[in-house]
Parts: structure tokens; sequence; C-alpha cells
């Protein structure tokens, strides 16, 4: 998926007239990819207070929200007392709900997860127990039910089946959530330049609009920095030396797919590798039924570079040929890519979600390193942050 327009949002850049107490806003949220739109919209339509977002690209979501899967996620893969997992199996029920309320497009295809070795059964067997532990719904179907159903996909030691996992249309979301701050304060091109505490008792955030030279200082009671790639270095601006972070990033090149054959009707994914950063070069369907793989991992130094590379087209075939061994090489082609924000470099541990309020600093809630399954879980990271914030 490419970045999306969303032409029915006009570009806003005169703040509220309604003030809280202390600050021009009750709520500052930076960051307007799906989870930055999440946050806002839930705290601007359910406390009905004074709430800007600020998001520094021309469009939401351009970064990482509109360059992935598409994926809703069962909560599979995770640490079972990990907010990941946490996140992920709450935030699935609420966004299939909201999807179903609201006509937002989607479709509950399933996922195969394959083994294809012995070696590989054992993991899935051990997924299969800690989802039932979870109750999270898995199957096993056996090699000779996964030829019947699907005859072009090879998985000699069986398949783990996920029935609750399938696809959404992050356009559409991200266009719901955005029309219900249409009544709030949202400034697009505007980068974040500094924050601070403020005498008020919350915070003065220091922005600057894409075509001004001068600064803009706002003050905020609560911030909540949902800037995805950016929000280890928003993070650094205001907490000590001790306490800054350093960002990595993991590259994921995504590849279309042009050929009638193979087919399959359901997403696939291979056995996850401990250590990789990701879950394997797999195959999705987009909303029109059209095939991808991706995304692959590849550490790169920086989160500029949003161009996908032929360059991995050999080692993407390689892997996609392990399932799908029907592939035709000529006629995969790099499609887009994103970047995946990571807290730990290549083959570092585990690293769940963080989604805290810094000690020391009322009202600054820091989502730190929110990658997959950061869609699925956005309404379920947006309702821990009410929870942080109101209770």
């Amino acid at each position: 998926m490419r970045s999306r327009i969303f032409p029915a949002l006009v570009q806003q850049r005169l703040f509220s007239t309604t003030r809280p107490a202390n600050s021009d806003f009750a709520h500052c949220i930076i960051g307007g990819g799906v989870v930055g739109l999440a946050v806002a919209s839930r705290l601007a339509t359910r406390y009905q207070k004074p709430t800007l977002l600020i998001e520094r690209h021309g469009e939401f979501g351009t970064e990482t929200s509109s360059r992935n899967s598409e994926v809703i996620h069962a909560g599979i893969y995770y640490p079972e007392q990990s907010l990941k997992t946490k996140l992920c199996i709450r935030g699935k029920g609420l966004l299939y709900g909201l999807c179903e309320k609201r006509g937002i497009p989607h479709k509950r295809l399933g996922k195969w997860i394959l083994a294809q070795n012995e070696r590989e059964r054992g993991i899935l067997e051990g997924l299969h127990e800690k989802c039932d532990s979870l109750g999270v719904p898995t199957n096993f179907i056996s090699r000779e039910e996964a030829e019947r159903v699907e005859p072009d996909v090879y998985a000699p030691y069986g398949v783990l089946n996920s029935p609750t996992t399938g696809i959404i249309s992050v356009h559409d979301y991200m266009t719901y959530l955005a029309g219900l701050l249409e009544e709030f304060d949202v400034s697009l091109l505007t980068s974040v330049v500094d924050i601070n505490k403020a005498s008020s008792g919350g915070y003065e955030i220091v922005t600057k609009y894409a075509t001004d030279k001068d600064t803009i200082a706002i003050t905020a009671d609560v911030v909540i920095n949902a800037a995805g790639l950016s929000a280890p270095l928003i993070s650094n601006m205001l907490l000590p030396d001790d306490r800054k972070i350093t960002p990595f990033y993991a590259k994921g090149n995504y590849f279309s797919y042009s050929a009638s054959k193979p087919k399959v009707s359901r997403l696939i994914y291979p056995c996850p590798v401990e250590g990789l950063g990701g879950l394997g070069t797999h195959l999705t369907l987009d909303m029109a039924g059209r095939m991808r793989f991706g995304p692959d991992v590849e550490w790169v130094d920086g989160p500029d570079d949003l161009v996908a590379r032929d360059y991995r087209l050999e080692e993407a075939v390689a892997a996609v040929a392990a399932y799908l061994p029907g592939i035709k090489k000529e006629s995969l082609s790099a499609d887009y890519c994103g970047i995946r924000p990571k807290l730990h470099p290549k083959g570092g541990q585990f690293q769940d979600f963080i989604v805290r309020e810094e000690d020391g600093f009322s009202g600054f809630v820091n989502l730190l390193g929110v990658e997959s399954p950061g869609l699925t879980s956005s309404l379920a990271i947006a309702e821990m942050v009410d929870d942080i914030l109101y209770k």
C-alpha cells in the first residue's frame, strides 16, 4: 500500500478558541499514524476537550501505517504476558467490532502457518498450546487436507490454522478515525522542534510549519508521543540524558505478483524464526484478492529509505518458493516498503511495546517501539492511554 490522500480533511493551522484552564490544549498527540489517530479520536470525542493532533507529513499514516500488510493479527507470536499479546488480542476484538459497526472494509480470511520440517512442526505445536491458554483459536490441518484445500501450497509437516486473522483497508480505517477529528484541531505539515515542561504545569511544544521559518509554541496539559519512527527522538527532547533512547530501523520490502498462478485463498505465513526481526516473507492478499509478498527484513541506518529495490528479489523468491514452489520469478517485482521502529539492533532481545506515562513527567505518555501488531492493537492502545491518564 502506498501513501493515501484524505481530501475530506482541510489543513488546519488555527488553534481552538476554547481553552482549558491552564493550557492552550487539554491533549496534544504527536504523530498522525493509525495509533495517533486512534488515541486522538478517543480522547477528543470521549472528553470533548480541546485536542490537537500534530503530523509532520501532508497526509496521515504515510510512514508506517500505510506501508504494511494490512493484516488484523490474532495475537499468536508474542510472549504470553507481553503488551503485544494483550493489546493485540484486545485490539483485534475492538477492530473487528468497529469494522462491522461502521462498514469499514475488512475480511476474515484466516491464516495458515506452515511447517516444512520436524523442528518447525514442534514450534507450531508450541504456538498452538500457547494460543489455547490465551483463548486464541487455532487448529492443525493435516498435509492431506492442506493439499486438497490449497493445492499450490507446500507444507509437508502440516499447517497451523488461525481463523481469526484477517485483513483491513487501512485507508478506510484511518479515514474513519480522521473523520472523528473534524471538529477538533489538526496541524499537518508541522514538525515538533522541542518539548519542555511549562510553567502552567503542562508542556510547551515548539512547532514549525513546513513553509515557515518561525516557530510556534503552544501548551498542552497532556502530550502523547505517538510519532512512530520519530518517537525516540521526540522522547529524547524531553527526558534527561540517562533516559534517552537509541532508535533502530528494520526495513521491510514488499513484492507484487502479476501471474494468476499459483493461487491461494488465505494468508500464508512461514514458521516464525527467532531473532529475524519479523515474521518472515509471507503471502498476503489485499481487499481485491491480489497477492503480494513481504515484508522481508533489511536492517538500515535510518528511516528515510522508503523505496523497495529489486536487489532484494532473489532472496524473496527463495523464501517464497519454500512454501509456494510454483512461484514464477518473472512475475514478482519490487512494489513498496516500510520501516519498522525498533528499540534493539539486529539479533537483539524481544522488545515489547512501551506504553507508559514517564516517571517525573506527569501527563507525558510515550508510545515506543510500536511496530506490528500496532495496527491491530491501535484501538486497544488508545484505550490503555485513556486509562493511564484518566483512571
